[in-house]
C-alpha cells in the first residue's frame, strides 16, 4: 500500500463529485482521468500517492461561495448560514453525483468500496478506492426510502448535515472565534437515522454537527465516533473544530478523526488565507495524537471544496506531507497509520467487514 517508498493516502473527505457536476456532469467524468482544474484527479492522485477516500455528495446552497470565503478571510466574522433545502431539490441533486461516482467507476477510474477489505485490494492494485458519503443528509425522507436505495448503490457514510440545518439537525456557523456549542442538536428524525444507520452499518460523521448534536450521537449510537474532516479547537478556535472532551469522547469509543486541510480551520486566528506551513497541520496532528492516540487519527482533506496550503495545492502535493511528517519525527509505522491505516481499520469495526 505504499505509492514508491510512501505510504498511501486514504482520505476522509472530498468534493470531487460537486465539481464534476457543476461543470459537465456525467458526460463530462471522462476529465478526471486526463486531468482538470481543482485537487484530485488521475494524473494529480498518481502523482501524489492519492490512493482513495470518501466521495461526498452535497447539494450545494445558493449563494456566491467565494464572498463565504472574502468575509471569512477578516479576523472575525459569523458568515450567516443559508436556509434549509428541499428535500425534492436535494435529492435530484444527489441522484446526479451518485450518476457520477457511477461513471467514474465504469470508466475505470475508481472502484466504489463498501468494505474494508475492498479498499485494501484497491489500495494493493492501485485503484482508487470510493466509498460513497452524504454530507449533510437533506435528500433523506423522514421514512428513509432513499437511505434504503442509496444503501444498495454503495452509501456506507453520512453526516446528518453540512452547517445549514435539516430534518435532522443542527450544523455549526461559519464563525470565528467561536465554540461548536452553537444551538440545539438532534431532532427525533435525528436520533432514528442514527438508529438506522447503526442498524445498516452506516458510518455516522460528525463534521459539521454543532456540540449538541455530537453528545446526542455519542449518547445515541452503539459504532465508533467519527469526524471525517475536522481539527483541534485547542489550536483553532473556530466552530467547525473539536473541544478536547469531544476528542476524548471519540478516543473512549475507540473512533477517529480525519485532519482538515481547510486553511480556516487550521490558523490559530481562523482566517481563510493560504499562507499556512505544514508545520501547523503538525501542530494539529499532534494535539489529536496526544488525546486519540496513534490508532485514532488520520486525514481528512476536504480537497475540490475548501481552500488549502498552497504548498500542497492538490493531490500532487501529499508528498509533501509525508516528508514533513518524517521529518517531524514521526516513524514510519506511525505514518503509514495516518495515511490509511487508521481509517481501514475504523471502517471495519463500524462496517463489519
Amino acid at each position: 500500500m505504499t505509492s514508491g517508498a510512501q505510504p498511501l493516502v486514504f482520505d476522509g473527505h472530498n468534493d470531487v463529485l460537486l465539481q464534476l457536476s457543476r461543470t459537465g456532469g456525467v458526460a463530462g467524468a471522462e476529465v478526471f482521468q486526463t486531468g482538470r482544474e481543482g485537487h484530485i484527479d488521475i494524473p494529480r492522485a498518481t502523482a501524489g500517492g492519492f490512493g482513495g477516500g470518501f466521495f461526498a455528495v452535497f447539494a450545494p446552497s445558493p449563494g456566491n461561495k467565494a464572498t463565504r470565503h472574502a468575509e471569512m478571510a477578516k479576523p472575525s466574522y459569523d458568515v450567516p448560514l443559508p436556509a434549509p433545502i428541499p428535500q425534492p431539490q436535494a435529492l435530484a441533486e444527489a441522484m446526479r453525483q451518485v450518476a457520477i461516482l457511477n461513471r467514474l467507476e465504469t470508466l475505470g477510474a475508481l472502484k466504489i468500496c463498501r468494505t474494508a477489505a475492498e479498499i485494501r485490494a484497491c489500495l494493493d492494485a492501485g485503484t482508487i478506492a470510493a466509498i460513497l458519503h452524504v454530507e449533510g443528509a437533506e435528500a433523506i425522507d423522514p421514512d428513509f426510502h432513499v437511505l434504503d436505495v442509496l444503501y444498495r448503490a454503495g452509501l456506507r457514510s453520512i453526516g446528518p448535515v453540512w452547517s445549514r440545518p435539516t430534518i435532522f439537525g443542527h450544523g455549526v456557523p461559519f464563525r470565528y472565534p467561536s465554540s461548536p456549542d452553537t444551538g440545539p442538536g438532534l431532532t427525533d428524525h435525528g436520533l432514528r437515522l442514527v438508529e438506522r444507520c447503526n442498524e445498516m452499518g452506516i458510518l455516522i460523521d460528525l463534521s459539521h454537527l454543532n456540540e449538541a448534536g455530537f453528545w446526542d450521537v455519542a449518547r445515541a449510537s452503539n459504532a465508533p465516533l467519527v469526524a471525517t474532516h475536522s481539527n483541534a479547537h485547542a489550536i483553532c478556535p473556530h466552530s467547525r473544530n473539536l473541544s478536547d472532551n469531544q476528542l476524548r469522547a471519540i478516543a473512549d469509543s475507540d473512533g477517529m478523526v480525519g485532519l482538515n486541510f481547510a486553511v480556516a480551520f487550521l490558523r490559530d486566528d481562523g482566517r481563510m488565507i493560504d499562507d499556512v506551513p505544514l508545520g501547523q497541520m503538525l501542530r494539529h496532528i499532534d494535539h489529536l495524537l496526544g488525546i486519540l492516540g496513534e490508532d485514532r487519527v488520520g486525514l481528512g482533506s476536504d480537497f475540490d471544496g475548501a481552500t488549502v496550503p498552497k504548498e500542497l495545492d492538490s493531490a500532487a502535493g501529499l508528498p509533501k506531507l509525508r516528508r514533513a511528517m518524517a521529518e517531524h519525527q514521526y516513524g514510519e509505522a506511525l505514518i503509514e497509520k495516518l495515511c490509511h491505516g487508521n481509517w481501514l481499520r475504523v471502517l471495519e469495526k463500524t462496517w463489519g467487514a
